[in-house]
């Protein structure tokens, strides 16, 4: 019991979403490692690896394998977090690596088991025969078992903290900081206003593309800008139809929507395509019908 205690002080518990980090980004890492091996593959006949690849997952996995746990006693996730194994097996109080039956255990119960897996479900598909459908509903039992206790395993690290996959509990292995933990530098209060505004930012921009700004824009400016409050300049241009009401140019191809004011063809015609609800800027009427002018405008100077 003392070495017990002695133990858990010479050593700095992981935490647990630490832990389940790593686990992803050894996931991650596998995945990006596979399509990056496929890739070369391209350009080869299809299905090339596909009789294969339990096989080629296998001998990747034992090249991590031996760069990573076996010389480091450490994942990649593991390493990238300040994380390494440690064997828990031992009665001293210092820090002890793993032993090499340890290593080579792992490697079985990890590449070996998944290599098993897909290996005895290619072998097994499609044969037909008693003997082979029975040893397919072992394999089925045994590999739903396995999971069954790799989920009651997974109950027991979230309560207890330690042990985080079936292997490392069996094999008596624990995770633990290779140094210290450092002391957080950013407040609580800092990291809450971060999330707090990285959500309302993904909010807004989920919600942006639902609202009509355009539409928006045009009623509000009808609102702020009457036409009652124009400058009686402005007024004389809009009377005597010499300034589109969009873009504020003499009009080209002048058109109108049914109200006293003018628009170009192609602002008139772009706008209404855009949101058939349009409305004139000037007054907020409504698009009845795009008609062109009945009389002519003369190009004239103005000074």
């Amino acid at each position: 019991m003392a070495s017990t205690i002695g133990n858990e002080k010479s050593v700095n518990p992981v935490l647990r979403i630490s832990q389940l980090d790593a686990l992803e980004l050894n996931k991650a890492l596998e995945q990006l490692v596979w399509s990056q091996f496929t890739s070369c593959f391209h350009g080869f006949k299809p299905g090339m690896l596909a009789h294969f690849e339990p096989e080629v997952k296998a001998f990747l996995w034992l090249i991590l394998w031996r760069f990573t746990v076996y010389s480091k006693n450490a994942t990649v996730g593991q390493a990238i977090l300040n994380i390494q194994y440690k064997n828990n097996l031992s009665q001293t109080e210092k820090y002890q690596p793993l032993s090499k039956h340890q290593k080579l255990w792992y490697l079985i119960f990890t590449v070996g088991g998944r290599w098993l897996e897909e290996r005895c479900y290619d072998l097994f598909s499609n044969r037909q025969l008693q003997s082979f459908c029975r040893i397919k509903s072992y394999i089925n039992f045994g590999a739903g078992l396995l999971k069954l206790c790799g989920l009651v395993n997974f109950l027991i690290f979230l309560r207890k903290g330690t042990f985080a996959t079936l292997t490392e509990r069996i094999l008596g292995i624990r995770s633990v900081f290779c140094k210290p933990p450092s002391v957080r530098q950013v407040g609580f209060e800092y990291m809450n206003r971060e999330l707090l505004w990285h959500g309302f930012a993904e909010f807004l921009i989920y919600l942006l593309p639902l609202i009509n700004v355009q539409k928006l824009k045009l009623k509000m400016s009808s609102w702020c800008l009457p036409i009652a409050s124009l400058s009686s300049s402005e007024n004389t241009l809009a009377a005597h139809c010499k300034e589109c009401s969009l873009c504020g140019e003499w009009p080209t191809m002048p058109h109108t929507i049914g109200c006293s004011h003018v628009f170009c063809y192609y602002c008139i015609k772009s706008n209404y395509l855009f949101d058939m609800y349009f409305t004139c800027p000037k007054c907020g009427s409504e698009v009845h019908s795009v008609q062109p002018l009945k009389y002519k405008i003369e190009m004239t100077e103005l000074h």
